[in-house]
């Protein structure tokens, strides 16, 4: 059997295999609840044999969406409309998975395909929150900075998040702390010029993530999968560094945290990434070796010959897919084809389709 294909368990979850749905924004929640969109979207992933499918960005408080019509669970009623959702998914041999997020200073913004600018209250826009009073770009909002009192409220809503997502169903949960969000925010020296005990030197600028993760971990139960995603970098000289994301999945392992995603970038505009095949995977491998803790890759990782590389050479323990997720929602299916694999989670409605494995050469 492929390292693709081979079930993985974190805690008491196995996941039948390690090609899993990264989360992907999909602005078509209707103040904060998940609509049909999210039903078919997600639901279509899971028939399509993936290990995990895990839900976008969902924000912890209303002010903490990227846009007006992003994901939340800032309510009981937002945890209850999820529940149809995480029951099909593991119906569908899936686990069901949410990423909890805070936008930060990139909050109130339009969706992509509707200009993406900066909105005002006239335009169901807030006023968004950062570490400093810094904006992210020319145009966008320039955030208040958060109080320590402030700070307080977002750990506490943090945690509530988490459990009202095991209220939901969910069986793994991914803390952000990547893409220029909050949490990011507050680690980088580029967003974050407090003076206080929250900002300065590395110790100061994680410490916002470190407790964070430690009252998530606290209201999460113990036999559930724990994730961080992380940008591993911010491509821009004097950022975040490769170096101190393998520092602080150091820090997150002993705190109850089983895997980082590497993801990288979304800080600065000035971002110089150099894209190509796998550009994330090494420092997936880099965190996974130096700091001991499981490690998920992402980023243009495309062909199952590639991520079954990644995995034969201990560079990561799952593969997550994005962009290639949504071009192609049985992926994981086809890899299985691709990589010789005579079976596949094929669902019996498609099982007509499935295709034909030759025998071994006697």
């Amino acid at each position: 059997m492929s390292l693709l294909h081979t079930p993985i368990t974190l805690r008491d979850v196995e996941f039948r295999n390690r090609a899993w749905v990264s989360p992907m924004c999909q602005y078509s929640s209707h103040e904060g609840l998940p609509t049909d969109w999210h039903l078919v979207h997600l639901g279509a992933r899971a028939t399509g044999g993936a290990g995990c499918v895990i839900v976008e960005a969902t924000a912890v408080t209303p002010e903490g969406r990227i846009s007006p019509d992003d994901s939340g669970i800032w309510s009981d009623e937002h945890a209850r409309a999820f529940e149809r959702i995480t029951r099909f998914l593991s119906e569908h041999g899936a686990v069901p998975g949410i990423q909890i997020a805070h936008a930060g200073r990139k909050a109130s913004n339009a969706a992509p395909w509707l200009g993406g600018a900066a909105l005002g209250p006239e335009q169901r826009g807030w006023q968004p929150v950062g570490p400093s009073a810094v904006a992210y770009d020319e145009g966008w909002h320039v955030p208040s900075e958060l109080s320590e009192d402030g700070i307080g409220a977002v750990v506490a809503a943090f945690a509530e998040a988490a459990r009202r997502s095991h209220d939901a169903g969910f069986r793994l949960l991914e803390i952000h702390a990547a893409h220029g969000y909050l949490l990011h925010e507050f680690m980088s020296p580029l967003a974050n010029l407090r003076t206080d005990g929250y900002g300065g030197d590395f110790a100061g600028r994680v410490r916002l993530t470190l407790e964070v993760v430690e009252a998530v971990r606290a209201a999460w139960p113990a036999e559930l999968p724990l994730a961080v995603r992380l940008s591993a970098s911010d491509w821009v000289e004097g950022g975040w560094t490769p170096g101190e994301s393998v520092e602080l999945a150091r820090l997150l392992g002993p705190l109850g945290v089983d895997l980082v995603d590497c993801s990288s970038g979304g800080l600065s505009p000035d971002q110089q990434i150099a894209l190509g095949p796998g550009y994330q995977v090494p420092f997936a491998a880099a965190i996974r070796r130096d700091a001991g803790i499981a490690t998920g890759a992402v980023g243009l990782i495309c062909e199952p010959q590639h991520a079954e590389a990644i995995l034969q050479a201990g560079e990561a323990d799952v593969v997550l897919l994005g962009r290639e997720s949504l071009r192609d929602p049985s992926w994981p299916l086809r890899a299985a084809a691709v990589l010789g694999e005579a079976s596949g989670d094929w669902p019996p409605q498609y099982e007509r389709a499935k295709p034909r494995i030759p025998a071994p050469a006697r």
